[in-house]
């Protein structure tokens, strides 16, 4: 047994769906292709520098065998670069492929943070300001009136949409002033009103576009997360915006995101957000879609020594190009999205065989399987 794969999690998150799920695909992809494999929490692990070497004890005993991938799954808007992070970069230190990597998923812990990163690549943004310091919020006011009003306020270390405003003027704003905990810094942000309510969650894996959801509210707020009441839909996304997607993927460093994008009414896409800790409960059951069994097969590719999966990593590219031609003729202009004229209607026998043929999921990793043993 040459090869060694870990999934690095949290205590606080364990129980959660996406990291069952892709436990779940871990285990059974490594057990049937007789990969080494062991789930470990964040605080099971005590780094080492012994003798001048690194090194790593999980409950209290030495590990001789390090792990040479490991998907990690951690809470990141309580991660803290002094701990979690020092764990990871230890790992990688030790000649580990994290996936995420370190400086990945410190890129969208702050969402300040990740447009940073996305600024100069010409990657389309709404216009942003902060500040330095946690508690200058109140001296913004007169700078963020160069924004225009209404204007999004966000905590940067915000998740699930929450602390998250529209300030629809000055006093408005003022008046949040009192409202606002100052445990992180806040954004002020081009309010772009054509995608109140709604936008496109993508996720992206291993560079590849896995599939598209359109979120929207339900009762009129902006914020359409699931979480607060939103709900999802499948919908086609034009190639502009897939590319988009992978492009801000690739530039923040990522193996698996989310990529949330904005929609403007010329049919084109402003990146909003990303996730380096992705869910995919709704993804799954709206898109009929096996998310962790994609994030497992991406995670086992990256394993040396292995010819079977190189050969099948070979046919997923044969695939996948399948599905770009297939998405180039088909898809629309922009993202099927309520009242634009376009619609979910049922496939017939012959699309439905077509997009079984070419969609990036786990039925065709499945079969590809089959063909390649």
């Amino acid at each position: 047994m040459c090869n060694r794969l870990w999934f690095i999690t949290d205590r606080r998150i364990v129980e959660e769906y996406p990291q069952q799920e892709i436990l779940r695909a871990l285990q059974t992809r490594c057990s049937d292709e007789d990969i080494e494999f062991k789930r470990v929490l964040m605080d099971e692990i005590v780094i080492t520098i012994e003798q001048g070497l690194l090194g790593l004890r999980v409950n209290g005993e030495s590990v001789s065998s390090y792990p040479q991938v490991a998907v990690v799954r951690v809470p990141t808007p309580w991660i803290q670069s002094d701990s979690d992070i020092t764990v990871l970069r230890h790992l990688e230190k030790m000649g580990c492929r994290l996936m995420n990597r370190p400086q990945a998923v410190l890129n969208c812990v702050n969402k300040f943070w990740t447009f940073q990163e996305l600024a100069g690549h010409g990657v389309p943004l709404p216009d942003t300001f902060s500040y330095g310091g946690h508690e200058n919020f109140a001296k913004m006011i007169d700078e963020a009136e160069a924004l225009e009003f209404p204007l999004v306020v966000k905590n940067t270390r915000g998740h699930r949409g929450k602390a998250v405003f529209l300030a629809r003027d000055k006093p408005h704003l003022s008046d949040l002033t009192h409202l606002i905990r100052h445990d992180a810094p806040y954004l002020f942000q081009q309010y772009v009103q054509e995608s109140h309510g709604r936008d496109v969650r993508v996720i992206v894996v291993g560079g590849r576009v896995v599939g598209t959801m359109l979120r929207c509210a339900t009762d009129g707020r902006m914020q359409s997360n699931c979480s607060l009441g939103g709900v999802g839909m499948m919908c086609s996304l034009s190639e502009q915006g897939k590319q988009l997607a992978v492009q801000a993927s690739n530039i923040l460093g990522m193996d698996v995101c989310g990529i949330d994008l904005l929609t403007k009414s010329d049919g084109s896409f402003m990146v909003c957000e990303a996730n380096a800790n992705v869910g995919f409960i709704a993804f799954d059951r709206v898109c009929g879609l096996d998310v962790a069994g994609v994030i497992a097969d991406y995670a086992l590719s990256l394993l040396p020594c292995r010819g079977l999966l190189t050969r099948r990593m070979s046919l997923l590219s044969v695939v996948s190009s399948t599905s770009s031609e297939v998405s180039e003729e088909a898809d629309p202009p922009g993202p099927v999205l309520p009242g634009d004229g376009l619609s979910n209607t049922s496939l017939d026998s012959n699309e439905e065989q077509q997009l079984q043929q070419a969609s990036f999921n786990i039925n065709n990793i499945n079969q590809l399987n089959l063909l390649v043993e």
